[in-house]
């Protein structure tokens, strides 16, 4: 409210916190700048279910509030995204190795991550999407830190189905425009990995 028009909004997880903030505050996306979302799937990649990406399969209904309530410009990280623009592994290990308390402690509480995603590397299905360092929200910070990392995207209607037996939770693209949805999402299709890295090394320096 002091600041309107001047908040950039990050959500890196599933979306139940901004869904109940705007059903409190109904106001509230026109107070902000934007709003920058890790989550979804523009071709149907699940990585929980079949069809759903984390974040909004965890709590579709609030995904759907936000992407029909959140009238300001609101830009997409989805799971697609992020897995084709992965940073390759050499720098994953000179990222965590700096020399520095924050580089030690992202190495402690990547090494999960690390182990899984070696492991989902050989799975059959996985290999093509996993092959390099993939740090999803970070894609979504990195576009609200500089819009300019952004480089491609896609201006289009989304929504999210929240009754399919198997698509649950599912982003779905209006690539024909059959919803007629007013607000267009901005759907990230490509970045400066070059401005990436060098946003991630600052990060653990």
């Amino acid at each position: 409210n002091e600041q309107p028009g001047q908040v950039s909004l990050v959500a890196t997880g599933p979306l139940t916190n901004l869904a109940l903030a705007v059903k409190m505050d109904p106001a509230l996306p026109k107070k902000l700048k934007n709003v920058f979302i890790m989550g979804g799937n523009t071709e149907s990649r699940g990585n929980t279910t079949v069809c759903g990406e984390f974040n909004f399969a965890t709590d579709p209904e609030a995904a759907h509030i936000v992407l029909n309530e959140y009238t300001c410009p609101t830009y997409i990280a989805a799971w697609e995204f992020t897995c084709s623009c992965a940073l390759s592994w050499e720098f994953y290990h000179e990222w965590v190795n700096q020399h520095t308390e924050k580089a030690k402690f992202m190495k402690k509480i990547f090494a999960h991550s690390l182990k899984m995603s070696e492991y989902l590397g050989e799975c059959a299905g996985e290999k093509e999407w996993r092959s390099g360092f993939i740090s999803c929200d970070s894609y979504a910070v990195a576009a609200a830190i500089d819009e300019s990392f952004i480089t491609e995207v896609t201006e289009i209607g989304v929504n999210v189905e929240l009754t399919g037996t198997l698509t649950r939770g599912m982003m779905v693209m209006d690539w024909t425009n059959k919803l007629k949805k007013e607000n267009k999402a901005f759907v990230m299709k490509n970045c400066d990995l070059e401005k990436f890295r060098a946003l991630m090394t600052a990060a653990l320096q």
